[in-house]
């Protein structure tokens, strides 16, 4: 695959913005594990290769475990998660496909039980954010990182 343009080079003000908004996020009290979670989730269902890559690797590098990672898509199917891990997975499936589901009550309910108010807004913002980024990769066209498969 080659990329069609490189965002960063193109609009570095936007890329910065973007990259801010991430800064601001991460200070913003959710669980390190579960933001990559969310991000794997969302990327998987936008079928964003480069951020599943992106997100799978920092991840791991943070000590999640290879089987979560695997055992993500189908995460309503397996005892992996926690209860809290669930709430933001819904909610993050509720908001990828949107014009689908319209944000249920139901999954908001799920995650009003575990989360507070600043913690939901901070959830709903990475969430968002993570889309903006897929559109962004896949409209780009942006290749992972390679490895040879001896180094794999």
């Amino acid at each position: 695959m080659t990329p069609r343009f490189m965002p960063f080079k193109i609009a570095p003000g936007i890329t910065k913005a973007l990259v801010d908004l991430e800064q601001v996020l991460a200070a913003g009290g959710l669980e390190h594990s579960l933001v990559e979670l969310v991000r794997m989730r969302a990327s998987q269902i936008n079928g964003c290769a480069y951020c599943i890559h992106m997100h799978a690797t920092d991840a791991r590098s943070h000590g999640e475990s290879e089987m979560r990672l695997l055992m993500l898509d189908a995460w309503r199917e397996s005892p992996l998660y926690t209860d809290r891990e669930r709430a933001a997975l819904a909610w993050t499936e509720s908001l990828t496909l949107v014009a689908e589901t319209r944000a249920p009550d139901d999954d908001y309910a799920l995650v009003k039980k575990q989360f507070n108010e600043s913690e939901l807004v901070n959830l709903t913002v990475a969430i968002g954010a993570i889309n903006l980024w897929n559109r962004l990769q896949i409209a780009s066209r942006a290749v992972h990182p390679v490895a040879t498969m001896a180094a794999a």
